[in-house]
């Protein structure tokens, strides 16, 4: 439940004539507004996962709020699928290129409606078969039968947040069509605050409870009611209309069955990680804020650019300008990569103190340790987590579900047996192994796939550029680790705090002088999207 230095797709059909006044974005405004949105909410993040820590620490408690997430989130993929943003943007794009605002209009309210009947009955089930979930996904957790009844009752309180997001999303693709984000935008910030509210303030009433209760509250105010007020304000008008054999819901659902009945390693790399880390009292805590933590910067640089994108690259295939959209979506993922590799130097170099900030009240200095090494091996593929999300866009804009569907399935069941092999021989280690290398192959996968499909060729990647920016990333390290550890010991987060700025001014200039000596574009390119 959990985006950007990204280009702008090439050309953008007709754009508004004035962006400040009309509200409406160019895929290059928007990614900007998506990523600042998405640094904020990273830096609430931080803190609710320095609030979360400092108050439940890494043990039963945090473990069964972390795996309460499962089913809902389980209930989310295969009944919604990620459609709500992706299929019925497609659809109300050609409602909007033709004209008809009114059908597109009608084609939402069928689908919201509809949908909210099969995911009302879906959050039903999934609080009667609670416990089973729990027996089925955690078997071996939490260690004593309280921790597993914490569990279910976590689980049954979240379930309903799922239509409040579903909502959101639905009202958020009409408003994303009309190149206006600036209600997604502050989506994940209140989101957030939600459930640092209710930690700050309802812990010692509620316990773990509280964070619970945050979650609802945000997924309400942030997801459906603040997305439903914009989409009301660009002039909506719904009426609720369940009708499962309306065309526009029959072309939903053609579109969108895919991503509901597939599987991807996207999704399920969480699921395999808390799977295997309830083995462990304090497991899931650890890999899940490990994953988290490195989620922060992924979730600047990757998801915003995604989301972005898709309507302007929906708009460049619909308009049949198949080298335009093939270079675009190139041209994207080379910058994504080429930043993702960057940042992911810093990540690496300054994990030591980066990690240490989160110690304090119940999370001592061995938990500390613990996440740093599993938050410094999924740093690594900081840019292939970036770019998937632009490849599979680019197949949904192209309306072709399928073929993401069943090669993400393949990935998925046959990484099983290697999250396995890997706990069991290295532990949280060695599962957070299996997730780079999962990462690696779905996001291979996707791209040879979309060039032989003829959609996006792999000659459209930037490759000098990439080079440019490997080469720029391992300078940065080496020279951030070595700044990093030339400096004194730290034995404060104040010291933390002052270390990581010195090394970052290393890690900047580093990067910077790399780029500019190979003759690299992307330092303009950043300058002039500044």
């Amino acid at each position: 439940m959990g985006t950007s230095l990204t280009s702008q797709p090439h050309p953008v059909p007709h754009p508004a004539p004035s962006t400040r006044i009309s509200g409406r974005h160019t895929a290059g405004s928007a990614a900007k507004l998506l990523m600042i949105s998405a640094f904020l909410s990273g830096l609430l993040a931080l803190a609710r996962i320095k609030i979360v820590l400092h108050i439940f620490g890494a043990g039963v408690d945090q473990d069964a709020y972390q795996a309460a997430f499962t089913l809902p989130d389980l209930i989310n993929y295969f009944l919604i699928g990620g459609a709500a943003s992706i299929s019925v943007i497609t659809i109300l794009n050609r409602y909007r290129v033709s004209g008809d605002d009114e059908g597109g209009d009608r084609a939402l309210s069928v689908i919201l409606t509809t949908m909210l009947v099969v995911l009302g009955a879906g959050v039903l089930l999934g609080e009667i078969f609670a416990p089973q979930y729990v027996w089925l996904f955690f078997g071996n957790f939490p260690k004593d039968p309280g921790g597993a009844a914490l569990c279910i009752s976590l689980t049954r309180l979240m379930l309903p947040a799922q239509i409040f997001f579903f909502v959101g999303s639905v009202m958020s693709s009409r408003m994303q069509v009309r190149r206006i984000f600036i209600y997604q935008a502050f989506t994940p910030l209140i989101y957030n605050a939600g459930i640092i509210l209710g930690a700050l303030f309802l812990h010692k009433q509620l316990g773990v409870y509280s964070l619970a209760w945050g979650v609802l509250a945000g997924s309400f105010a942030g997801a459906a009611l603040l997305n439903s007020l914009g989409a009301f304000r660009t002039g909506l008008r719904f009426r609720p209309i369940v009708g499962f054999r309306d065309p526009a819901f029959r072309e939903w659902l053609r579109l969108s069955l895919p991503l509901m009945i597939g599987v991807s390693l996207v999704m399920f790399d969480g699921i395999f990680l808390k799977f295997f880390a309830s083995a462990q009292v304090g497991g899931i805590t650890l890999i899940t804020n490990a994953k988290s933590l490195f989620n922060a910067p992924f979730n600047v640089i990757g998801p915003a650019a995604g989301a972005a994108s898709l309507p302007f690259f929906a708009s460049l295939f619909q308009q049949h300008r198949a080298y335009d959209f093939s270079a675009s979506v190139g041209r994207s993922v080379s910058r994504l990569f080429a930043v993702g590799m960057i940042v992911s130097a810093w990540m690496i170099a300054l994990a030591p103190w980066l990690m240490d900030l989160l110690r304090g009240g119940k999370f001592n200095r061995a938990d500390a340790t613990a996440i740093t090494q599993l938050f410094a091996i999924l740093a690594i593929t900081l840019a292939l987590w970036a770019v998937q999300g632009i490849y599979a866009r680019a197949f949904y804009a192209a309306s072709d579900t399928k073929t993401p569907m069943i090669t993400g399935t393949l990935i998925t069941v046959l990484s099983i047996p290697m999250y396995y092999a890997l706990f069991h021989a290295r532990g949280l280690m060695g599962l957070a192994i299996a997730s780079d290398i999962g990462i690696l192959v779905q996001t291979a996968s996707l791209a040879i796939l979309l060039h032989r499909k003829r959609l996006v060729s792999l000659a459209h990647l930037e490759f000098g550029e990439l080079a440019c920016a490997l080469l720029a990333a391992l300078v940065a390290f080496a020279a951030t680790a070595a700044a990093a550890h030339l400096l004194p010991p730290v034995s404060t987060h104040a010291k933390d705090l002052e270390t990581i700025a010195a090394a970052s001014i290393v890690w900047i200039a580093a990067a910077a002088l790399t780029l500019f000596a190979t003759g690299s574009k992307l330092p303009a390119q950043i300058l002039r999207r500044k």
